[in-house]
């Protein structure tokens, strides 16, 4: 396989890995928003936040080395 294919099946894994955490990690932090009274609040707050964090870094690493397959040869 090529190296820009590798780079390219590479790219869509990090985008694919993304796209879990930006759907559950606002609905963690929508739970613990629910759920301010209890005592993990910001346990679960940090989670969910911790979760949408990497899943912008891994949409931003996958979109980086895709548009660096196509566009560098």
């Amino acid at each position: 396989m090529s190296k820009s294919k590798e780079k390219m099946s590479r790219g869509i894994l990090f985008m694919t890995c993304a796209l879990p955490l930006l759907f559950i990690g606002p609905a963690v932090i929508h739970f613990a928003f629910i759920n301010k009274l209890q005592p993990l609040f910001w346990v679960v707050l940090a989670i969910g936040i911790l979760m949408c964090l990497g899943g912008i870094f891994l949409a931003f690493r996958g979109l980086l080395k895709i548009t660096n397959s196509i566009f560098k040869s």
